[in-house]
């Protein structure tokens, strides 16, 4: 088994498991029975779910059943029908949970990601030698890593000073990134995702050049002017932020009427493309 898996997909072999990606949480549903049928090839595994179900809640006391959601999906018949869904965290437990020979490489995939994580909380430096290993296979160059780590770097400046400032992380970090990109860009950071064709990967690592230099402006404008002013909560953080991505926005419009270039591109990183844009769960 390969450890170094890009989607939860391939960990089956090529075998069809349905999935719904959610645009809004960025996360996968998948079937919970195909994935039974793969690795367990009961005589019927929606009986077996239904067993399943009833020792991880009576025994395990697990709350993975209560964490289904019930989506509709192509049958095999060609109907649209309900069936329990599990996001990428959910089905990486469900796995753990089928006592199968077929799931041991999933279980031993798992353990060695827990080791890996293990290791890293005594040498820190091995996660940063993952990282950099990770893009060099990708194809970027030591010159576009050093300067992704730096600004890596600026972000923690930036979410540090938000935590100062008595900004929540999670959600509030969220909406005060979205409040920069919306400005200068005229899109969301999902909105931005969306546009580069992209779902889980990283948005940074599928901009150009200039994408990434004026985004860098508007997070380092919006650093400075909350140090200065020290705005406090999410209110009044938002107005800066939205002053931070004007800044980069004043930088992207004398650029393009200098230059005649668009920052704003479509392109990015992938060497694949999302066809299945009919799966997007609608809100």
């Amino acid at each position: 088994m390969n450890n170094k898996l890009a989607t939860i997909t391939q960990l089956f072999d090529g075998k069809e498991i349905r999935s719904i990606w959610d645009a809004e949480i960025e996360d996968y549903y998948f079937s919970v029975v195909d994935v039974i049928t793969v690795l367990a090839n009961p005589v019927d595994s929606s009986d077996y779910w239904t067993t399943l179900k009833r020792r991880l809640l009576k025994e395990e006391k697990s709350e993975l059943p209560t964490k289904c959601r019930r989506l509709k999906m192509k049958a095999k018949d060609g109907k649209m029908r309900e069936t329990d869904t599990l996001d990428t965290k959910g089905i990486l437990r469900l796995i753990e949970s089928i006592p199968s020979q077929k799931a041991e490489p999933f279980k031993m995939w798992l353990a060695k990601l827990g080791s890996d994580k293990i290791d890293e909380t005594f040498d820190p430096s091995r996660g940063i030698d993952q990282m950099i290993d990770f893009y060099l296979k990708k194809g970027y160059t030591l010159e576009w890593i050093e300067a992704r780590i730096k600004a890596i770097i600026d972000r923690k400046k930036l979410t540090n000073t938000w935590k100062e400032n008595g900004v929540a992380e999670g959600v509030e970090f969220a909406i005060l990134t979205n409040d920069i990109y919306k400005e200068w860009s005229g899109m969301t950071a999902q909105e931005y995702k969306s546009y580069k064709g992209i779902r889980k990967e990283n948005l940074r690592d599928n901009m150009t050049d200039l994408e990434v230099a004026i985004t860098n402006i508007g997070e380092l404008a919006t650093r400075e002017i909350a140090k200065n002013e020290k705005p406090k909560g999410l209110s009044d953080n938002r107005k800066v932020a939205k002053r931070g991505g004007g800044v980069a926005k004043r930088t992207k419009d004398f650029f393009e009427e200098e230059t005649g270039s668009q920052v704003v591109s479509n392109s990015n990183s992938l060497n694949y493309q999302y066809l299945d844009d009919n799966k997007l769960i609608e809100k």
